[in-house]
């Protein structure tokens, strides 16, 4: 025995900077694509991207903590999980997909709207203009489990106090969270 690495098993790492992102029109109308890197760099191209929003049965959401290696608003806390589908993939599945590999876990999503934000990452100069599907679903008995390349934390939070925070301590959350929240409430109202 030598003590080398067994790595028959392992996962290649996939750099998501070099992975395509589908590019879009102000009305969500798929217009190309580009790298993820390339579609953040300042000033920004307007892309496809989802925000997942999971619920428990008492009503509380969950949050994530960004991971510090995040090349874009690191650290900071936002909805349950984020991504872009890739050109011509769809929203509810790309978004599946990101829980699991964010957090090891799966949920029935339906999609309850868009937005379009725009926003820079004053740490790091990379920009988010992303025409935004926001999804909701209800995480049934589940625990989830971080990966931590993805998320640094998780927390259970009531809407209301959530709102409430990112209303005062809005340099704690990534600055898509308040139109996720909005998109939510209006759907719900």
């Amino acid at each position: 025995m030598t003590g080398a690495l067994d790595t028959s098993d392992t996962t290649p790492v996939v750099d998501r900077e070099t992975l395509l992102v589908e590019l879009v029109d102000e009305q969500g109308r798929a217009q190309g694509s580009l790298s993820v890197a390339a579609a953040h760099t300042a000033p920004g191209r307007l892309h496809r991207a989802f925000s997942v929003l999971l619920f428990d049965a008492d009503g509380r959401v969950l949050l994530q903590q960004r991971a510090g290696v995040k090349t874009r608003f690191p650290l900071l806390w936002t909805n349950t999980c984020c991504g872009h589908p890739e050109p011509g993939q769809a929203v509810v599945e790309a978004a599946a997909k990101r829980l699991h590999e964010e957090l090891g876990i799966t949920a029935d999503l339906s999609e309850v709207g868009t937005f379009t934000y725009q926003a820079t990452d004053p740490n790091t100069g990379r920009v988010e203009f992303e025409f935004d599907h926001v999804l909701i679903g209800t995480l049934e008995q589940t625990v989830p489990q971080p990966n931590p390349d993805e998320v640094d934390d998780i927390s259970w939070v009531r809407p209301d106090t959530l709102a409430e925070q990112v209303a005062t301590e809005p340099e704690r959350y990534t600055p898509w969270l308040s139109g996720v929240l909005e998109t939510v409430a209006a759907a719900r109202s």
